[in-house]
């Protein structure tokens, strides 16, 4: 099969591109491209005659070095590609995470459903922080003004603390209500045609504009591809041990190895004025990627459904490129990851997987936005 290429054109984007590389593979070709750590993304466009050019959509996020890179498998006899700048600037209070495959889940602690499996990633933009009160507080009030209704107003235990006491269906409709207040295309809907934005009611079966600019909840995987901060096969964002100096759990070092808190309590800079003892944002040190909190504080709501019952025989990923969970779960329940201030060591872990009722409101489950590039 032979595959035609273009030097990268740039009619957003100043100054010289990079260049665009291809490498022959088995039944395929790979297609890489060095950004040198520059803020601008990408955007792959395919033409067959130089007229008319199009979205690459044969293109899967691959590895190749530090470089951007995907898989091409459906190129014709003559094909032609070009990139495309379609963002140089990453969103205030978020990080880009980068395309490409990484393994989720590991079996450091006999974890029955998180058995390593490989999964390719799109790029991606996601929180640094926590959903914060303020910013939880201030889109409620827009939404509110709007005609959205929601279970709980959320709670938070001062302005710079995470929202928590929130549900996952009013975690879905704040992010809509905060595409909207920015001016951007809300991501979840009550119907097929995308037509009907979801604003009230606690519905399952939603339908996402999975390419929306707006905010959304993370999948399971882009939680745990950002979660672990680049790092593969380790316990924690950071490595295999964990700390008070590192996260904010519930220390009980004698039940767990990896445990080196200084004894069995509440992580004591943040166990005052009753509970939550949730911590502020930026208390603790990011992982890899910039992001804060992906282990402790307070758990996060995910999309996903965790398939089951029986339980016992876990919820196993889909893996795969861009996987969003079961379409649907007998058990009614989603996701959750990252631990949190009032449980150990243990669920703090990457590889950890909790689950809820969507309908649950806790003081320890909130949850942070991505939004796609």
């Amino acid at each position: 099969m032979a595959l035609a290429w273009l030097a990268a054109t740039l009619p957003l984007h100043a100054g010289a591109g990079p260049a665009l590389q291809i490498v022959p593979t088995n039944h395929a070709f790979l297609l890489h491209w060095s950004t040198n750590g520059a803020a601008t993304v990408f955007s792959l466009q395919t033409s067959a005659d130089l007229n008319q050019w199009a979205s690459a959509t044969d293109a899967v996020p691959a590895t190749y070095g530090s470089d951007e890179a995907v898989s091409v498998t459906g190129a014709s006899n003559a094909q032609f590609f070009r990139l495309i700048a379609v963002s140089a600037v990453t969103p205030a209070g978020m990080a880009a995470i980068p395309a490409g495959s990484f393994t989720i889940g590991d079996t450091l602690d006999g974890e029955g459903d998180a058995t390593p499996t490989n999964v390719s990633l799109s790029r991606f933009f996601i929180d640094t922080n926590l959903v914060g009160s303020n910013l939880w507080a201030t889109v409620y009030a827009y939404a509110i003004s709007q005609g959205y209704a929601f279970d709980f107003p959320g709670r938070g235990k001062a302005a710079d603390h995470p929202v928590q006491t929130v549900t996952w269906y009013d975690c879905v409709k704040w992010c809509n209500a905060r595409s909207q207040q920015q001016g951007l295309t809300p991501a979840y809907y009550t119907d097929a045609g995308l037509t009907e934005v979801y604003t009230k009611g606690d519905i399952d079966a939603l339908f996402v504009n999975w390419t929306a600019n707006g905010f959304r909840l993370p999948t399971e995987a882009e939680w745990e591809c950002a979660s672990r901060g680049g790092l593969t096969g380790r316990r924690f964002p950071w490595g295999d041990t964990i700390s008070w100096s590192q996260a904010n759990y519930f220390g009980n070092p004698g039940a767990y190895s990896y445990d080196e808190a200084a004894g069995v309590d509440f992580d004591p800079p943040y166990a005052t004025g009753g509970y939550p003892y949730t911590s502020p944002a930026g208390a603790l040190p990011p992982n890899g990627y910039g992001l804060c909190d992906m282990a402790g504080n307070v758990l996060e709501w995910c999309w996903d459904w965790y398939a089951g019952p029986p339980f016992s025989a876990g919820s196993p990923y889909l893996g795969g490129t861009d996987p969003r969970g079961p379409v649907s779960s007998s058990s009614g329940l989603r996701v959750q990851r990252g631990g949190d201030w009032s449980d150990n060591a243990s669920y703090a872990r990457c590889a950890n997987r909790n689950f809820g009722s969507p309908g649950n409101a806790s003081s320890n489950i909130g949850f942070r936005c991505v939004r796609a590039f």
